[in-house]
């Protein structure tokens, strides 16, 4: 089947030369929101019929990362609800997926009940481009065996919001914050705020994170991270975790000790022991044992 595209540009659409539009520039970076595939892509590509094209066009990016010499795209980014297995949203966003990847355009889905674009979207974009450019300019000049690795962007010590010395670039520091001070203030039954982060073999990187409002129940919450032909720049499972704790929050902000989403603190631990039996399905198995005993 023939195409409307430029086999000399390419597939991709190039950004505007001007950066007229841009939500933010950063880094040798411009990004853009709301963007339709159709806006993306030139012509419907080779291997795609035209019912597919017609469906996958009208798909919608929350968030498209540009560079800012070429104009070319880097990812585009979705953030909302996971599709329920076997619905015509799945289908819809597999079928994008599909065309993406014929295209070569790289995708980055951050899976949330609570996380929104208009809320953490543009903090998000900033945290991958910053956590991209260390991780390359990290990689330049790695010694032998005799250097230290270098330390990775995840983990770069500093000044946290409370004043204590810890990872500036834990995306879920104000909320660690936010649970003390709720803790104080008698909305907490527990101050500290847990978590644990897999990555499926066939899927994608999967972080938890939860407090307890009452001795017997928790919030909880549960992000996952899929990249397809993409790198965030930080081990996505860490990411998904750290994105979990911002998702709690967000709750954190609204809920109250009789919230109908707290999850008793039994069942919690059982969908840990749960998670722990399928270590084969991981990639590096299971490091969270230690949260299988109630």
């Amino acid at each position: 089947m023939t195409s409307t595209g430029s086999d000399e540009r390419g597939w991709l659409r190039a950004a505007p030369a001007d950066g007229g539009g841009a939500l933010l520039s950063r880094a040798g970076h411009r990004v853009y929101a709301a963007r339709r595939l159709s806006d993306l892509v030139q012509g419907r590509p080779p291997g795609v019929t035209g019912s597919q094209w017609s469906s996958a066009s009208r798909a919608a990016f929350d968030f498209v990362l540009y560079a800012a010499d070429t104009g070319r795209p880097v990812v585009a980014v979705e953030i909302g609800p996971v599709p329920p297995a076997g619905s015509a949203e799945q289908r819809a966003e597999r079928l994008t997926d599909a065309v993406s990847a014929a295209v070569g355009l790289p995708v980055l889905r951050i899976g949330s009940p609570t996380l929104r674009a208009a809320e953490q979207g543009q903090r998000l974009m900033e945290y991958v481009i910053d956590a991209r450019a260390y991780a390359a300019g990290a990689g330049l000049g790695a010694g032998g065996n005799d250097e230290p690795a270098p330390v990775g962007f995840r983990d770069i010590l500093g000044r946290l919001p409370d004043g204590r010395t810890g990872p500036v670039n834990d995306l879920g520091a104000l909320t660690r914050a936010a649970a003390v001070d709720a803790y104080v203030a008698g909305r907490l039954a527990d101050p500290i705020v847990r978590g644990l982060h897999v990555r499926w073999a066939d899927g994608p990187a999967q972080g938890w994170s939860w407090v307890q409002m009452r001795p017997d129940a928790c919030l909880v919450e549960r992000v996952s991270v899929t990249e397809h032909r993409f790198s965030c720049g930080v081990d996505a499972a860490r990411l998904a975790e750290d994105l979990a704790t911002v998702a709690v929050g967000e709750r954190l902000r609204a809920a109250g000790a009789d919230d109908e989403r707290l999850l008793p603190r039994a069942e919690l631990t059982a969908q840990i022991a749960a998670l722990s039996r399928r270590r084969d399905e991981l990639v590096g198995g299971f490091a969270f044992d230690h949260l299988c005993a109630d």
